[in-house]
């Protein structure tokens, strides 16, 4: 079943445009990359599927509703949440207090501060300290368990990599099988392509504001992948 849809979305800065009709579905159940270099319209396209930027009514479509031009929180309250980029912890409280903002919808589930921190071990050792004490690895696990605390049937992470270690990126992907396994939906947005196309079931190259290619990655070539990517 497919549980988010976009049709023909347009997103725009001010008077510049930034996307320029985006097209593309998730199955429930499935994980679907977003790729492309800096500027492309990746977090262009999450920002106007989270309601940070404003949308057409009926260019995105979530469990059969149309939701585009909501607001962050009507969006939330319907079952999405975002991992941002930057994690955007709160600096002022502890891991505890940052995870427990995740709940504020008071989504039913079987994501609590106790699945939590089965899933990350370290953060029920560190509960107490602010969040932005912890390591960079850390701190992002506290940003993909506090929108986890949503319960949400779509989980986006949108460059959850960006600035960590090889080993710690690793450590993170880890989780994200286990959420797979779990059954839950994903988009990652993901500059880095060999890890995105291990981990996807299907896979959207955006440049420009306009998606390149769609597929599965076994079906895609590294020729389609460049083409599509570099537009070369």
């Amino acid at each position: 079943m497919t549980l988010l849809e976009t049709k023909q979305l347009v997103a725009r800065y001010g008077d510049f445009q930034a996307l320029f009709g985006i097209d593309l579905k998730i199955r429930e159940g499935e994980a679907v990359a977003l790729i492309g270099s800096n500027g492309a319209g990746k977090s262009t396209t999450i920002r106007a599927l989270t309601g940070l930027l404003p949308a057409a009514p009926d260019s995105i479509v979530f469990d059969g509703q149309a939701i585009g031009g909501m607001s962050p929180e009507q969006i939330t309250r319907r079952g999405i949440s975002l991992v941002p980029e930057g994690r955007k912890l709160f600096p002022s409280l502890t891991v505890e207090e940052n995870l427990q903002m995740g709940a504020y919808c008071n989504s039913e589930g079987a994501w609590t501060l106790d699945a939590i921190y089965e899933t990350f071990v370290v953060l029920r050792q560190r509960r107490d300290a602010p969040a932005t004490a912890l390591s960079g690895g850390q701190q992002q696990m506290v940003a993909i368990g506090r929108a986890l605390m949503a319960n949400p049937r779509l989980l986006i992470c949108d460059e959850i990599s960006l600035g960590l270690a090889p080993l710690v990126i690793r450590e993170l992907y880890v989780v994200l099988e286990r959420l797979r396994e779990r059954g839950t939906t994903m988009m990652i947005v993901e500059q880095d392509i060999a890890r995105a196309m291990k981990f996807a079931d299907r896979v959207y190259c955006l440049q420009e504001g306009r998606v390149t290619l769609e597929g599965r990655p076994r079906d895609l070539s590294r020729e389609q992948i460049k083409r599509a990517y570099f537009g070369v």
